[in-house]
Formats: C-alpha cells, structure tokens, sequence
C-alpha cells in the first residue's frame, strides 16, 4: 500500500514534497498527470505515457496527493482516482468547492462564517442570439450591483475560479464598474456569470492562513500566517510583487479558521486548506509614510531571496538550492525593515481581530518558496502526514 504523488510538472514544492517524504523514511510513488494516456475499456483501465507504464502504479496506489496546479486537471483527477478507488488529498468534493469562490463563500456564509459581502448575477456580460445579435447586460448587472454595494466605497469584481489575483478588478466609478463587467467574458477561469464584493479596507496586507486535518484527529490551525504586503496595488499577491512576513494569529483568529476547514472539509476524514482572509482595517495606529519606507527598505533586503529563487541549480541540485534559499530568506527575516513591519501587521491584526474575513480557499497552496519559510511550517510534512491517516 502506498502514496502516490500525482503532478503536472514537478517544481519546488514537488520537489519540497519529495525531499520531506525522503527526511521522513516515507515511500511515495510519482504520477505525472499531463501527458498520459487514461484508458478505460472492456478490458480494464490503463495509464501510460510515450514511455512508461504507469499502470502498476496506480494500481498500487492507496492514498493520491493531488497536486495537478490546474484546477479543471485537478478536479477530473480526483474523480477519476476515486473512480478507481483510491483515496485522495483533497477529495472531489473538496475541489468542488474550492474551484469556485462563490461556493466557498456560500459554504462558509451558510456556517455563519465571516465573508466580504458579495452578489453574484448568474447573466454574462453579453448574450449572442441565434442571429448573431449581440444583448449588452452590463448596465443592468451594475445596477444590481450598485444597489448593494455603494460605488463610492469600491465594487470589486472577480473571475469565479480565478487564481494569482487574475482577472481582479476594482471599481470606483459607474464607468469602471461597466468597463470591468466587460471584460468579464465567460471563459476558463470565469466559466458562468459576474461576481462582485464589497472592498474590505485591508490597509497593505492580507494574510493566508494554513489549517488541516489527519483522520482521527481534531483540526489544526498554525499559528502563524503568511502576510503578503505592500502598496503596489489593492491586491497583495505576491505574484504582483508583494513582499512577505510573518504574522502571528491571535486565539479567535485561529479558532474562526479551525471552523472554516471543518466547515469546507465536512463529511472528510482528511484535508488540508490555505484560507485567504483580510482584516477590515478601522485602527492603524501607524502613520502610512513609515510603513512605505520600510517597505522600500525590505524590497532591498529580499532582493538576495529573488536572485536564489531564480538560480537554475533548483533544476539540478535541489539540496543544495535549498540550503542557499533558507540562508537568504533568514538574513531578510532578520533585517530590522521586516521586523518593523512585522511588528505592525502584528498589532494590526490583534487591533482589529474581530473584523477578519474569510474570501477564499485553497485546496492546492504553494508553500515552499514563502509559506514555508515565512510561518515555519512546511507544508509538505502535514500533506504526508493526512495522507498516511488515511491508509486503513
């Protein structure tokens, strides 16, 4: 009985998963779920690619980490995994609801969870008739929107199964909310209908929030969360050049995310979920100025993170590349720039710990480059770890 790591391309936090699988005497197997060939037939099922039988191999399989970083490949791999009996991390179910930000919203709302408010209008942007007349709807969807959400306070409106800040757009005018809604063109990643929400004041952070659960055991919540900061734009991924702290979770806090993973994960023995949430800022406390300087400051002393993050040697030695990561990461954690903006986003968050908000959830999170290093968690270690529980 084993575990199968399935994947579309191994990267760092493939290769993370690997090398802590390796640190603890875990055996994994490895599924690359891209080009394969997935027969199903009088015969039986069968998985191969151009040169390898991968057919042993998942009939072996136990327990599947599913990894495939494209939700649609993640979502048809976890059917078709449990199909042929295998457990999997996270389930169908789970990759369900966290493909769209609408039912996860809706999943959390339900269980009196805190969320941004939000209206969804199932109609597109543009209707195309039989004979090939083209309906506008985007005044009307902005009339809906406006009438529950002031303009004036900020319309955001986002792709429903969108990722890496994609297709995030604010509004603050009538004319930007029409622009926006346009460009909401049903597509992959925005498959049915316009979502908008409230602007949350979240000042220059948000924060992603690790919590999980191994069958048998009571959820946890780690203490500490990965903030992503800086004024560059309102979205804070790091993908926009964002750069990241620590930041340490007050007690409700933790407690609030305990209940949205078993909110998410309910009917599972097993899960794991990074909860992307913000905290409507109403006490600051510290003069915006000081916060942009050391910003500026601490972008200097990660710029020795970003040039190892690139180094190719991630390809060819990844231990070594490893070891030069956690030394960089370490001299910018311990500069006297992040450690005063750590030590605002910190009070930040214990002054405003009441007006958190839950806006999304990740069943698939990156971890190795800056959860990891950030919060002290590696991930990978409770991925393997709820997995294993899962082996009867």
């Amino acid at each position: 009985m084993s575990i199968a790591l399935l994947y579309e391309r191994s990267e760092n936090d493939e290769a993370g998963i690997k090398h802590t699988a390796q640190q603890l005497g875990i055996d994994l197997n490895f599924i690359p779920f891209r080009k394969i060939a997935l027969t199903i037939s009088k015969e039986g099922f069968t998985a191969k690619t151009k040169g390898k039988d991968y057919t042993d191999v998942f009939n072996q399989t136990v327990v599947v980490l599913n990894r495939a970083q494209s939700k649609n490949r993640r979502l048809q791999a976890s059917y078709i995994m449990e199909a042929l009996g295998k457990k999997t991390l996270n389930t169908s179910q789970v990759e369900f609801t966290c493909y769209s930000k609408l039912r996860t919203l809706l999943k959390l709302w339900k269980a009196g969870l805190p969320v941004p408010k939000t209206v969804f209008v199932p109609c597109d942007a543009s209707d195309f008739m039989k004979n090939h007349r083209e309906i506008h709807n985007e005044n009307d969807i902005a009339d809906l929107f406006q009438a529950e959400i002031p303009i004036d306070d900020g319309i955001v409106i986002k792709a429903d199964a969108g990722t890496h800040g994609k297709m995030i757009m604010l509004s603050k005018t009538r004319e930007e909310l029409i622009d926006n809604i346009k460009k909401t063109k049903p597509n992959i990643i925005n498959p049915i209908g316009v979502v908008a929400q409230e602007l949350i004041n979240k000042w220059f952070y948000d924060l992603r929030i690790i919590v999980y659960k191994e069958k048998g055991k009571q959820a946890i919540c780690h203490n500490k969360a990965l903030a992503r900061a800086g004024f560059k734009d309102f979205r804070t991924n790091t993908f926009l050049g964002n750069l990241v702290f620590e930041a340490n979770l007050p007690t409700n806090v933790l407690d609030l995310a305990v209940k949205c993973g078993n909110t998410l994960g309910e009917g599972n023995d097993a899960w794991i979920f990074a909860l992307d949430a913000m905290v409507n800022v109403s006490d600051k406390h510290v003069d915006e100025a000081f916060i942009k300087a050391q910003l500026d400051f601490a972008a200097q002393e990660y710029l020795p993170v970003q040039k190892v993050k690139a180094a190719e040697t991630r390809l060819t030695d990844f231990s070594a590349w490893n070891t030069k990561l956690e030394q960089a990461f370490s001299m910018y954690a311990n500069s006297s720039s992040y450690q005063k903006v750590k030590n605002v986003i910190d009070e930040n968050i214990a002054n405003n710990r009441d007006a958190l908000v839950f806006h999304e959830a990740n069943s698939c999170p990156e971890f190795w480059e800056n959860t990891r290093l950030v919060t002290g968690l590696n991930v990978a270690v409770p991925l393997l770890k709820t997995a294993q529980s899962l082996i009867d």
